[in-house]
């Protein structure tokens, strides 16, 4: 038996061709009718951007003087403390025997030292008489001098061993939280190992870094934008009026270090990314003009950001930019197009006419 094919209908090809110029058609006046915008071009005060780090103004590392076991570390991290509290308490038992011992010796000292000054006062009266000779009043005053220099001495070695005792108890040195907790009770400290970090955090500060090259476009006098994007959207822009700049430039990163003081807000801590917007003076005759391009008009894929220009012949062409910061509904771009060149408003559109 001879298969038989099933051959289409002149009607239904006659449909198929019709759709595909319909298409056609419309990628043309795609093509034709694709909207562009002008790269524009100003010389008005913008901003600089920074990014930067939230970091505590007081963050103590409170670390170990004397060496000694753990008995005590009533606290971990992420605790409340306040000042003066006991953070760390170490095993002072030796050191309090040496204290005891010191004291004993100061005793001891004042005993001998309280003869020598009546053996002295005896000795001046016998001398008065002329009962005695000079030699021996001088060897009584000697006498008295090297007693009193004996518990001068011990007494301060004495202060010393008390002072060091009190090493032994670590406090919080003012009202705040802890950061972080290194040791766990029963361990080995020596001196200088840090035991925890603690920080007050009704002080906190933005601390960001700026090229110089940049410093002298910074406009002084107006409001600065920190926007904290790990806040909660209502209150992740704060508006301070007070910018630090330190006096030193890194000679390594040819940078300079800006600090902005914070006001106490719910949910801010240290290690928090932080962005800075900074007001910048009008720029010149002399100085290049920023460019920005509609937002709406930039790609962004991963890292990569890039705008379709299109040429005279009206054909769209993928170029990629280095964006600079958002103003409004417009994107600046650092490099990647000139001033007066066009692109095209719908980057889809732009896609379909190539």
């Amino acid at each position: 038996m001879t298969p038989r094919f099933l051959t289409p209908s002149i009607p239904f090809i006659l449909k198929q061709v019709l759709a595909f110029c319909g298409i056609f058609l419309a990628l043309q006046v795609a093509a034709t009718d694709l909207e562009v915008a002008g790269v524009r071009s100003s010389r008005n005060a913008s901003s600089i951007t920074a990014d930067g780090v939230v970091e505590a103004v007081r963050q103590t590392v409170i670390a170990a003087q004397v060496s000694g076991g753990i008995t005590d570390l009533p606290v971990k991290a992420g605790d409340s403390m306040k000042a003066g509290q006991v953070l760390v308490r170490l095993d002072a038992r030796a050191a309090s025997q040496q204290a005891h011992a010191s004291q004993a010796q100061v005793e001891a000292a004042r005993a001998s030292l309280q003869l020598a000054s009546k053996d002295f006062e005896r000795q001046k009266q016998l001398f008065a008489r002329q009962y005695i000779s000079q030699a021996q009043l001088d060897r009584a005053d000697a006498q008295f001098k090297s007693a009193t220099a004996d518990a001068s001495a011990l007494i301060a070695q004495a202060g010393a061993v008390q002072t060091q005792s009190g090493f032994y108890t670590l406090t919080a040195p003012y009202a705040g939280r802890i950061a972080d907790v290194y040791i766990s009770q029963g361990d080995m400290v020596t001196p200088g190992k840090s035991l925890m970090t603690v920080f007050d955090p009704g002080a906190l500060r933005v601390t960001a870094t700026l090229p110089e090259a940049q410093l002298v476009n910074l406009s002084k006098g107006e409001s600065i934008m920190v926007e904290i994007p790990g806040l909660p959207a209502a209150i992740r822009h704060i508006k301070v009026d007070r910018l630090t700049v330190l006096p030193v430039t890194d000679a390594g990163t040819h940078t300079v270090q800006l600090r902005i003081d914070l006001p106490a807000i719910s949910g801010l801590a240290p290690g928090m990314f932080a962005r800075l917007q900074l007001p910048a003076q009008t720029l010149g005759k002399d100085d290049n003009a920023r460019l920005y391009v509609p937002a709406k008009a930039v790609v962004r894929r991963a890292e990569l950001y890039a705008v379709y220009v299109v040429n005279s012949q009206g054909k769209a062409m993928l170029r990629q930019i280095k964006p600079g910061p958002v103003v409004g509904n417009e994107q600046e771009v650092l490099a990647g197009v000139a001033a007066g060149e066009k692109v095209a408003l719908s980057p889809l559109a732009a896609v379909l006419s190539r």
